[in-house]
This record gives C-alpha cells, structure tokens and sequence, in this order.
C-alpha cells in the first residue's frame, strides 16, 4: 500500500519541487519505505510514497513510466489478476523490469489504452496515470472504493492526493471556505461521502470512477464499472448450489488476496465473515496468524467467541485487550490521522488492532463488506418489514404506528412509516442526528437543504426481491464507503495493508448471483454465510446479535472522554467559526451527562469536525 500525490495545472504554476516533496512526505505512513518524484517540468508532477508488498527492491518503486514511455503512473492498492494480465501482455512482447503488479498496470494501460486495461482489473487501487503525448491526466478509483483519492479543480487546475489535506491545504485551496451543504451532509451521515468535499472545489473521485482531465482545462467523468443490477432470471436458488458457489468464490478471493512478499495474517472477530476469511487463509497458509482485539465492556467485547473461533481453525491467534485508559491514550493520535472529518468512534479499536498486528505483519486479510453482500445489518428488517404500510396514506401510517407504540412497545412497526418513502426511511436509519437538534446548533445551516444521496431513489412499489436489492446498493455506495475509510486511515496509520477478499470484483459478482431470499432467508441475516460457517467448521459459536467492533462511548464520555472532549467542543474558535448556537450545545452537553439523553454520536460528530478543523487551520 501507498501514498500517491500530484499537480497537473493548466493556469497555474508548479509548485517549487521542495515543497511539494514536503507535502507529498504528509504520505509517510502510508508509504514509509520509499520516495520518488517525476516532472515533466512544464505542467505536471507525479510524487509517491512506497509500502513495499511486491518486489521489495527499488525498481519496484514510482512514479513508473511505461514500457514506450508515453505514460506515467503513480499507483496506490494491489492488482489481484496482475500476473494474467502480465502473461497476456508477454506474448505481445511487452518487455518487463520488475516483478510489480504497477508495471503490469502501466504497461496494460499503454498496450490496452485506459478502458481496456479497466475491464481487466481486479483488484483494490487508486491510481493517476499522465498521458504525455495527448497531456492528458486521469484519476482512476477502484469499483469498491477501498482506496481514497482525493482531488480539487479549479479552472483547469488539478490537485490530487492520497490524503484530503494535501488537497485542502494546498495553496491552490486553502483559501475556499466550508461548503455549507456538504458540512450538513458531514453532520448527517457522520462522514463524508464520495464525491462531496467539505471544503469549495474539493471532490473525492468515486468508485468505479475515471476522472480525465485535457490539457484545454476540461473535465470528463465516466464511470467504468456500477453495482449490477439484480437478473432474477439467472439467480441461484437452491440452497445446497448457493453455498457451493460462495465455498469456491471465497476460497479463490483469499488466495489471491495472499499474493505478498512480506508476513500476511487476518483479523478475527466473533462475527461470520473475518472467520471464513480466516478459515480460507488457513487452508493456504497452515502457519496463519490471527490478531483480534477485546474490550473492558461486556456488551461490546466479543473475544470469547473469537477465540473460540481461533480454536476450531487452529490458527496462531494474538488477542489485545482494551479499555477507556488504552483508548484515551490513542484518541488524539487517531484524530491526528483523519485529514477529513469523520465520526465512527470504532476507529479506536481499529486503530489498535492495526497496531499491534504491526508487530508482527504488515498485510492483513478483514471481512470486511460481507455485511453489506449477504444483509448483515438490522437496518434490511427495519424497512422491509414495513414495506406492506406504505399502501396506506400516511395519516393511517401515523396512527398505526402510534397504536403499536402504545400497546405492544413497537414490536410490528417502527418509525420506518412516519416517512415519505421506503428510501427516504432507509437513508435516515443511518443518521443518529435529526435535523431538529442539527438545526438548533447551527442556525447557519437551517436554510441548506438535505443532500439526498443517489442510490436512495428506488420507489415504494418494488418486490421484496427488488427492494432488498436496491437497499444492498446503496449500503454499497453509502455506509461500507464508512466502513473501509476507517480501516484504510487507521491501518495506513500503522503502515498495515488491509485487503477485503468479500471485496474482489468476482467475489462480488457471484454474491449478487444467489438469490437475497437465500442471503436473507427467513429474514435472518447473513443466512447463507452462517449456513457455508456452520458447514466448515462444524460446531462453531455463531452469534446471531451482531455486538459490531464498538466502544462503550456512551458511558466513557461521562467519566474518563469528558475533560478532553468538553475542551475541544467548547472552544471559541471552533464555536465562532462553525456559528454554534453555544446554548443549544450545553444544553445537549448536559443532557448527555445527566444520563438523561445519549448524545454520543452528536457530540462524537462535533468533535471529529473540531479535531479536523484545527488540523486544516495549522
């Protein structure tokens, strides 16, 4: 894994080669082995940052130009396929210097053209590649989104960078003010979604996204691989079929994803995924290490069942304890290493899983995005299990839900029927702040509307079929984005490669072949994947209340959180700056102290905004 950055201005000039190495440096933990520079001292530069995983000699390290050398590239993530696509090109007579799956891609690009060589890949990337002969610049993103990057455009004018504050400090940049919109999108989703920047003409390039820019100061955006839809048609249905299929898929995505020239392990939790992912390692490294990590909570700690997982698969397993002390020490360091503002409080645990599996390897296998692929998440039930009242117009919806409420305590309905629309109902489950107390704290933003995000669109007259599908989407494209932002700016913070084998283009592919009644039978999350576990390692301790990697936040900001916390949320500057109504944030302050509301994830949000913002103000 690696650190990219780059200028590519067409108005403006270059910056002088010695500050942008020092900004291109800011990619250190992400890349602490190498450094490397390239200019085409006219209106361009390339500077890059190297984790060696491949090739660990310097001829493996970039900018890299290709075999002809009309193209350059700076290329952060793993081509999975790099080694087909290098056997194909050899029989053009590509030439080759290294044993790099960056080479490959370069050369792919240069034989292929652009396009081509995108049907081809499978892998996790974020990569620019400069087309000298058109002076042409393109910012390439993975179908996923595992990997950032980040850009700003002005006029021509393209800054572009593995982290967003080598965007948003650049002097190009760091005059713009807040985008007000994406701030009150920043506050709702507790994060901040591809495309959307929160400073003015800063953008992130999305999944599956080509972004070119010509040398006329035009810019094109396509993009070259979308979600699929569902073909019910060619859907697996039969049960037995499903779990053969996802056996062999996932058996072939961990061994691909265990191509590394340095010590690989996996993370294990007591959920379904990281075990089958670990299962699957093992079967191609008996030596396997396995790193989970606890907590002094009893709610939150699943490292009972994790360690009995490490047992029936028989893995070196490696277990760290946690608690309020060990997370105030690295709270401040993790804030550190956000360059933009989010708000998942489970970055601590992250944070300190990353660590100490450092010590001993530097790629790491997660199971990440099963949750997503199979319905892991309350949020499918919650809205699915409504769909029936949105026949009805919304006044009976209304006293429908009052009547459940009242007498059985929300147990048929919830407040999924007090929405407009089954979308709008599922877009909300993920916001933990209304737009009543959002409003209240900053009276600036009453006025700037919600940014309804795409993949939240689909209608209220799809099957069940459909609609869990749609829904499976826009998890896709919304919250596991926040999921892997957190791995990846935890685990670069450590200089650990994190790969996600549910997240392999093919893997994906056939996971969206099996019927979601299969994936969802019964209404039971993750159903097929808990069937294909129960089938590999018999006996195991499936959970079925999903405890998620968290903290207990809520009671640590009332003891030991509280002093650094209060500090920061009530400085004048952030107060001033952002126009806090500073009366409405004592009053959610106390409420949070007394017990008597949980405030946690609004003054969790407030708080990743304040850090981010001194941090841009530095």
């Amino acid at each position: 894994m690696c650190g990219i950055y780059g200028e590519f201005l067409n108005r403006s000039q270059l910056s002088p080669k010695i500050s942008f190495l020092k900004r291109n440096d800011l990619n250190i933990k992400r890349g602490p082995d190498m450094s490397g520079y390239w200019t085409n001292d006219k209106n361009c530069q390339f500077g890059f940052r190297r984790l060696s995983i491949l090739d660990l000699s310097e001829r493996g390290n970039q900018p890299m130009l290709s075999y002809d050398a009309n193209y350059v590239l700076v290329f952060n993530g793993e081509i999975y396929n790099f080694q087909e696509i290098k056997a194909d090109l050899l029989t053009y007579n590509i030439p080759f210097k290294t044993q790099t799956d960056s080479e490959v891609l370069i050369n792919a690009i240069a034989y292929y053209g652009i396009d081509e060589t995108l049907k081809k890949l499978d892998g996790m990337y974020a990569f620019a590649v400069y087309d000298i002969r058109k002076d042409q610049l393109h910012l390439v993103r993975d179908f996923a989104g595992i990997k950032p990057l980040f850009y700003s455009f002005d006029k021509g004018d393209v800054v572009f960078g593995s982290r967003y504050d080598q965007v948003s400090k650049h002097d190009l940049n760091k005059n713009n003010g807040i985008d007000k919109a994406v701030l009150r999108l920043y506050l709702k989703r507790h994060y901040m979604p591809a495309p959307y920047g929160i400073i003015a003409k800063t953008f992130q390039v999305e999944p599956g996204e080509v972004v070119s820019i010509g040398a006329n100061g035009s810019i094109e955006k396509h993009r070259y691989w979308e979600f699929p839809e569902i073909k019910t048609s060619e859907l697996i249905v039969q049960e037995d079929d499903a779990i053969v299929s996802l056996e062999n898929e996932l058996s072939f995505s961990v061994k691909a994803q265990m191509v590394s020239d340095v010590q690989l392990g996996t993370f294990l939790s007591g959920g379904i995924d990281s075990p089958l992912v670990t299962y699957m390692a093992k079967q191609y490294d008996p030596n396997i290490k396995s790193y989970s990590i606890g907590s002094d909570s009893e709610k939150h700690d699943e490292s009972d069942i994790a360690t009995a997982y490490a047992k029936k698969i028989g893995c070196d397993f490696h277990l760290d304890k946690m608690n309020a002390a060990s997370a105030m020490n690295v709270l401040e360091e993790c804030m550190g290493h956000l360059t933009e503002p989010f708000a998942d409080f489970s970055l601590i645990p992250t944070y300190l899983l990353c660590h100490h599996a450092k010590r001993i390897g530097t790629v790491m296998l997660s199971g990440d995005g099963g949750d997503e692929l199979f319905f892991g998440y309350q949020r499918f039930e919650s809205v699915i299990k409504n769909r029936k009242w949105f026949k009805l117009p919304k006044p009976l919806r209304y006293l429908a839900y009052g009547f459940d409420k009242l007498l059985f305590n929300k147990k048929h309905v919830n407040e999924v029927l007090l929405q407009d629309s089954l979308a709008i109902a599922h877009q909300g489950l993920h916001s933990r702040f209304d737009d009543a107390d959002l409003n209240a704290l900053f009276p600036n933003l009453s006025t700037v509307k919600n940014v309804n995000l795409p993949n939240y669109d689909f209608d209220n007259n799809l099957t069940d079929k459909e609609l869990l599908h749609a829904m499976r989407k826009a998890e896709y494209y919304d919250m596991m984005q926040k999921t892997l932002i957190k791995v990846d700016r935890m685990s670069m913070a450590n200089s650990v490669e994190v790969r996600v084998p549910f997240l392999k283009k093919s893997m994906i592919e056939a996971a969206l072949r099996i019927d979601p009644f299969l994936a969802f039978k019964n209404r039971k999350k993750k159903y097929v994947l808990k069937r294909l576990l129960a089938k590999l390692i018999p006996g195991t301790p499936i959970s079925h209340v999903k405890k998620g990697f968290s903290i207990p936040l809520t009671a640590w900001l009332r003891k030991d959180l509280k002093a650094p916390m209060k500090q920061t949320l009530f400085d004048k500057q952030f107060i001033d700056t952002f126009q806090l109504s500073e009366g409405e944030l004592l009053r959610i302050w106390n409420m949070h102290q007394s017990g008597k509301k949980d405030y946690k994830w609004v003054l969790f949000t407030l708080y990743s905004l304040a850090k981010w913002y001194q941090q841009q103000s530095a």
